[in-house]
């Protein structure tokens, strides 16, 4: 019994050896600018699944803007940086498509592993030749925020859009827009310059001199929880709080308060610590193992956060889980 414990504690000390010496996956992942609240839960997911990659010889290296001021082009030199860096695979966006599809066809053309996340859907994916995507189907997403208002009795909606001109983001308000459509209600677009996106003042503004301007508004839906909150900030300064609801895409610590305290009356989750966990987890099994998984659209939304199942999802955001 001794000597058999003695064989399989060598046996499994020469795999880790193995393992530790050999050459593990270097990927790098494309995502947001560092202070964007939900691409640093994207870039939390795609770290957990580096620790896999790290203990097998590999690394995950993050590449993100400073800013979106530019961001096809800037993401698009992004993807040229990591081909250039050595990356095994590659993960990544596809916002802008016409500034970087042939960005992602240079790393398709050099034989490097390609997942699309978080933006384009299946359709990038099948596009551009990477085996996966992973994410929630923008127009869905926004479907779901104007079908929730449009049930709740909220006819006539705006989609608040910051980054005008991204494929993910002009999909949420089109979807959006659809959703209230589908049920009784209208929708159109506020459209703001991409140097809005995140700032609370200029968001706000905008907000209230345009429901001023169009008092029958009774619903937004903002395209990220930073700008879901200046929305709400832009209501209460048209005099509007509690005639005019909203609801965002992604949710923080400041949009689950706001669900609770009836403010908000709900959040849009594609989950982005799972986008980024299984991007990476994927390329990884793929580089190491040859792994692939047949089901190449891997949804992480739409889910939706409300005043039914808020207080759970603050539960499993104290656990880490959310």
């Amino acid at each position: 019994m001794k000597l058999g414990k003695i064989l399989a504690t060598t046996a499994m000390l020469t795999l880790v050896a193995g393992m530790a010496s050999a050459e593990g996956a270097n990927i790098f992942v494309i995502g947001g600018k560092p202070d964007d609240p939900f691409w640093s839960r994207v870039k939390l997911g795609a770290e957990m699944a580096g620790k896999v990659a790290e203990a097998q010889g590999g690394s995950v290296t993050w590449l993100g803007p400073q800013n979106y001021d530019n961001l096809g082009p800037d993401a698009a030199e992004l993807i040229r940086q990591a081909i250039d860096q050595g990356a095994d695979a590659i993960v990544g966006p596809d916002w802008v498509p016409e500034a970087m599809d042939p960005a992602f066809q240079a790393v398709v053309e050099a034989g490097i592993p390609l997942v699309i996340y978080n933006a384009g859907g299946i359709e990038a994916a099948d596009r551009l030749g990477a085996m996966n995507y992973v994410g929630a189907v923008d127009s869905k997403s926004g479907y779901a925020a104007g079908e929730y208002l449009a049930k709740a009795g909220h006819k006539n909606g705006a989609c608040v859009n910051t980054l005008p001109g991204a494929a993910n983001i002009e999909a949420f308000c089109a979807g959006f827009n659809e959703g209230l459509a589908a049920n009784g209600g209208t929708g159109s677009v506020l459209q703001l310059p991409a140097t809005a996106f995140g700032d609370a003042t200029a968001v706000a503004q905008a907000v209230r001199a345009h429901l001023i301007e169009n008092p029958t508004i009774d619903a937004l839906f903002a395209i990220g929880d930073q700008d879901t909150n200046a929305t709400i900030s832009g209501i209460q300064q048209a005099g509007k709080a509690g005639s005019v609801f909203v609801c965002g895409m992604n949710f923080n610590d400041s949009i689950l308060a706001n669900i609770q305290a009836g403010s908000q009356a709900c959040a849009i989750d594609q989950q982005g610590y799972q986008q980024g966990f299984f991007a990476v987890s994927i390329l990884n099994n793929f580089v190491n193992y040859g792994v692939t998984i047949p089901t190449r659209e891997i949804l992480t939304g739409p889910g939706i956060i409300d005043a039914a199942n808020v207080a759970l999802v603050i539960e499993g955001v104290k656990l880490g889980a959310r």
